[in-house]
């Protein structure tokens, strides 16, 4: 069917911009792919050395380990999920101005443009969840069944960022301030996500704006569930996220496409 053989087209192009762009951040340099896992690691070291080693701050949350090391991984696995939102987030705000020239092929799918530095940032925080389930592993001599349920959640956190990088993509054209204000809005974003601290610290006044109306906030905690914890405690959070993420994705993209033909003019 040629509906069929143009999807298969797109995402064979989709792939290969993909592996370009990963490939290029580190070309020329001697470890090259292997930066990635290098970067991810040197993070999980440094949190666990700062927060379990020096600071000696101890976690008392059900099913992890009461050790030194659990609040270390703790916190990386609510940031694996956090750097590949913001990372991807911010490169496709960029991403349709700085490809003007595939901007004003008439033959080049643009919906792709967004999707590349998204999946990029995706893949290379892969990595740092492969070290953070090793780690974990090693540390609670355990490896959950719950990491089977990682579809479940990659799925809505692609679609919630695909949908926000639509809409930045797409309205930087117009208004070159949308990645400054992004990374304003990420800053905020970030201290009111429970990334470096637990749910549980929030006042109880705060504490139903930030977990239900936050969509990160379920997602965080969702990956410790799967990784650390090895049980799902915010289901509800879950199902939420997906609907949130649904929701975003289509309004992103709608928005994207309606301004997509007037790219070419304004670039």
């Amino acid at each position: 069917m040629p509906i069929n053989d143009g999807v298969w087209t797109k995402l064979g192009l989709l792939q290969t911009l993909v592996k370009r762009d990963v490939e290029a951040r580190y070309k020329g340099s001697l470890l090259g792919n292997l930066w990635p896992v290098l970067n991810q690691l040197a993070q999980l070291l440094v949190y666990t050395y700062v927060f379990s080693v020096v600071l000696q701050v101890k976690l008392n949350l059900k099913g992890l380990p009461p050790n030194n090391l659990t609040f270390g991984l703790w916190l990386f696995a609510g940031l694996i999920p956090w750097t590949a939102f913001t990372s991807g987030l911010m490169q496709a705000s960029n991403s349709v101005v700085g490809q003007p020239n595939l901007v004003k092929k008439v033959v080049f799918p643009l919906a792709l443009l967004p999707l590349v530095p998204i999946l990029s940032a995706f893949v290379e925080s892969s990595f740092g969840l492969v070290l953070l389930i090793v780690f974990a592993a090693i540390t609670s001599q355990t490896i959950h069944v719950t990491l089977w349920l990682f579809p479940l959640i990659w799925i809505p956190q692609l679609l919630l960022t695909a949908g926000l990088g639509y809409f930045a993509a797409s309205c930087t054209v117009f208004l070159r301030d949308i990645p400054q204000t992004i990374g304003v809005l990420l800053n905020l974003w970030f201290y009111v996500t429970p990334i470096i601290y637990p749910a549980s610290a929030i006042p109880e006044s705060f504490r139903f704006w930030v977990t239900w109306l936050n969509p990160l906030s379920g997602l965080v905690e969702i990956y410790r569930d799967l990784v650390l914890v090895g049980q799902i405690h915010h289901w509800a959070e879950w199902g939420i996220f997906w609907g949130v993420s649904l929701l975003v994705f289509c309004g992103g993209l709608f928005v994207y496409r309606r301004l997509r033909p007037a790219f070419a003019d304004v670039l």
